[in-house]
């Protein structure tokens, strides 16, 4: 028989709110620690994500909700004021949707390398608690993913959920299909529950922040004339940087042969390419990589014959500096 274990809003539900896009385990951590809090800390809890039909590399979010054992949970409904986000992938942080809703008092997590503190984060209030922790770094070392890490630091950081029943529910959830990976997301869990930071004077906002519309973004007066895209998703204005998990290309001039297998194998024909006369004939050569529209599969990598192409971590700011535009007059 499970203890039972007090939540820290007495009988109101606790809520929390994964913010994360696909191929990170949001969903799997979600699903470990509703499990974790019903079977073996004695609490109500509900858990479901939202993603779109291609989950990998797209928006998802994941939702536990949790309640005391005598107050039943008859809601599915989104999380929208969260006493707690955690967010998996940094380049999240310019969505404003990504820190809706969170309460004056909440807990706020978000991964990233040691010293990156996003502008972003002002728009946080602040008597919010922030919590840094490098689970993408510490995932690559032990062999395991971010969600393992970011469990860890969420236990760590909210003393109600018992850690070693988290991390026993996270180790059965692979003993059976990959049991190889219970000692690696052991250790994972256990470095994201002691090398987290807490960074103060960062938030800006006061009181609670507004929740995300409830009601729908067009009526019959403001709905856009018909044939009309007002946001565009596969043009030139979409942005491929939230797909990236962790990696991307880097290119060196001095090495290319300019061949061309990279943009045969490339998906979305993010390789800029100049073209002009050398000695009266015309050569076509490769200059860059534009990262707006790269989503880190690293293809070009595996086929460039001379090593041009090589994977580099993708640390706070190496997108933008190293950043080849595609469409220089769009840029701002």
């Amino acid at each position: 028989m499970s203890e039972t274990v007090s939540l820290p809003k007495g009988d109101r539900f606790f809520e929390i709110r994964f913010e994360s896009i696909g191929g990170l385990g949001a969903h799997a951590a979600g699903q470990v620690l509703a499990s974790a809090a019903v079977l073996k800390m004695g609490l109500n809890g509900a858990h479901f994500s939202s993603y779109g039909s291609e989950k990998k590399g797209s928006l998802v979010r994941s939702f536990v909700r949790l309640a005391p054992a005598d107050r039943p949970i008859r809601t599915s409904a989104p999380v929208e004021t969260p006493d707690a986000v955690v967010v998996f992938h940094a380049a999240l942080l310019s969505n404003p949707a990504t820190f809706a809703g969170l309460r004056k008092d909440g807990t706020f997590i978000y991964n990233a390398p040691p010293r990156s503190v996003p502008e972003e984060l002002a728009a946080l209030p602040s008597t919010v608690r922030i919590i840094r922790v490098d689970a993408l770094g510490i995932a690559v070392k032990e062999k395991s993913r971010p969600n393992a890490v970011l469990l860890g630091t969420l236990c760590a950081a909210l003393p109600f959920l018992d850690a070693e029943k988290v991390l026993e529910a996270l180790s059965e959830g692979f003993a059976g299909k990959r049991p190889e990976a219970v000692a690696s997301n052991e250790s994972a869990f256990r470095r994201g529950a002691a090398e987290l930071e807490t960074l103060r004077g960062v938030g800006r906002a006061e009181g609670d922040l507004p929740a995300a519309r409830a009601e729908p973004a067009w009526g019959y007066e403001t709905q856009p004339i018909g044939a009309i895209i007002p946001e565009p998703g596969n043009t030139v204005w979409n942005d491929l940087s939230t797909a990236r998990t962790g990696s991307l290309p880097v290119f060196n001039r001095e090495r290319c042969i300019h061949c061309g297998l990279c943009d045969l194998v490339c998906p979305d024909l993010c390789l800029v390419w100049e073209d002009g006369e050398k000695g009266g004939r015309f050569e076509r050569e490769l200059t860059g990589v534009d990262y707006r529209y790269c989503k880190g599969c690293l293809r070009c990598v595996e086929s460039c014959p001379a090593s041009a192409l090589t994977k580099k971590a993708e640390t706070p700011g190496l997108a933008a500096r190293l950043r080849v535009p595609l469409f220089p007059e769009l840029i701002e």
